[in-house]
């Protein structure tokens, strides 16, 4: 996912963050000045969707506005399944720990 927070708060016409922040105080939603950093600068880890909520709110957007999905970095994540010679059936590798042994042959 991309964060898309600036951008779309500068089509409403917020160029900085301590902007946006009185915004969201008036709506209701408090941010500390490190968070709103956080928020305006880069993507955030984790957002409370009540806090989502009235930052779409106050910004006049919809949720898939701030968060763009990414297909391509979720593609490039997937591993690479290796086929069996004679089946042409992925490989199972077994995982062994924890008291696991290797299947029987």
């Amino acid at each position: 996912m991309r964060w898309n927070l600036r951008l779309t708060a500068a089509e409403q016409g917020i160029w900085k963050s301590t902007e946006l922040r009185r915004r969201l105080a008036e709506a209701g939603l408090e941010i500390s000045a490190g968070k709103m950093s956080a928020l305006w600068t880069g993507t955030p880890t984790t957002i409370r969707l009540e806090d989502l909520d009235v930052i779409c709110h106050v910004l006049g957007c919809e949720p898939s506005q701030l968060l763009i999905a990414e297909p391509d970095k979720v593609d490039a994540r997937k591993p690479k399944a290796t086929k069996s010679a004679a089946s042409g059936t992925p490989a199972v590798k077994p995982r062994l720990g924890r008291n696991r042994t290797t299947p029987p042959a």
